[in-house]
């Protein structure tokens, strides 16, 4: 666990989220509850709960809201698994029906209890999806399946229309940061599924302001490009609570610009790159 020595940094005036509210937030938060599904947006704590719900979007997770792993920046409850519900592809789609979805973003939390890492949910998601909606375009989010490439296969064989997977900080910071994690892993997970699918765009993200260094990032970017990643989204981390990690820095948003202009001198095809950006924000713009 990372200890400050310092006092937390004062968050800037500037960097403020719309608060929770509205018809349409009201609407999803409804919708959701009645289908018995889980939100990365709530499980989550995303400050862009707000927005993304008034604009009718929402990433779904799958699998339970109860992760097997402890990662320190994370809000997701932790503990014993759920059971699988395998019910739960179908209620997505129900939610990606209601919402006239033309973009759904599908993400799950860690299921080390499951020997495919929960891989065979995430293919039943993209399906039933598809079936429902034909013309709606599925993202999956996915943890790293404890490296097994088998478990990839199975969710790029259902043809998901953008791979995320997300790095989340630089190797030096892993064992603070991604409990049970491994850098050169995750970066093998996205080269293999865009091996195993050429064409389906993959896609990656880290957080900023655990400790960090520039230099360190824009070395975590070229690794990120050597192994094909397509799309990067780059955002700051928010302390969650006391009982997570600590801000080390708030980034400035002229190093967030940067960064940016770094991703497309690499030749990423998409980058965002801001203090709210997360992994599934603005997630449709990337096609």
């Amino acid at each position: 666990m990372l200890v400050s020595i310092n006092p937390q940094p004062q968050r800037p005036a500037w960097l403020r989220a719309p608060a929770p509210s509205g018809d349409n937030y009201h609407e999803l938060k409804k919708l959701v509850r009645g289908l018995n599904l889980h939100t990365v947006c709530e499980s989550a704590a995303c400050p862009n709960v707000g927005e993304c719900w008034n604009h009718r979007t929402a990433t779904f997770m799958i699998l339970g809201n109860v992760c097997t792993r402890r990662c320190g920046f994370c809000a997701v409850q932790k503990g014993p698994p759920m059971t699988v519900d395998y019910d739960e592809p179908r209620r997505v789609a129900e939610a990606v029906v209601a919402l006239g979805l033309k973009y759904a973003v599908v993400t799950s939390v860690n299921r080390d209890d499951r020997k495919d890492g929960g891989a065979e949910l995430f293919a039943m998601t993209i399906e039933a999806i598809r079936e429902r909606v034909p013309g709606c375009k599925v993202e999956v989010l996915t943890p790293d399946f404890q490296g097994s490439h088998a478990a990839m296969d199975m969710v790029m064989n259902a043809r998901p229309d953008v791979l995320n997977h997300n790095i989340e900080t630089v190797p030096r910071l892993y064992r603070q940061v991604r409990l049970g994690a491994r850098y050169e892993r995750s970066l093998d997970m996205l080269a293999h599924a865009k091996k195993t699918r050429p064409s389906v765009p993959t896609k990656s993200g880290l957080m900023l302001g655990l400790g960090e260094t520039g230099d360190e990032v824009r070395q975590v970017m070229r690794d990120l490009r050597a192994h094909q990643v397509d799309i990067l989204t780059l955002g700051q981390y928010l302390r969650p609570s006391l009982k997570h990690l600590p801000i080390i820095r708030y980034i400035p948003l002229e190093e967030f610009a940067e960064f940016k202009r770094f991703g497309y001198e690499l030749g990423f095809s998409h980058v965002e790159s801001g203090p709210l950006v997360r992994s599934s924000y603005h997630a449709g713009d990337a096609l």
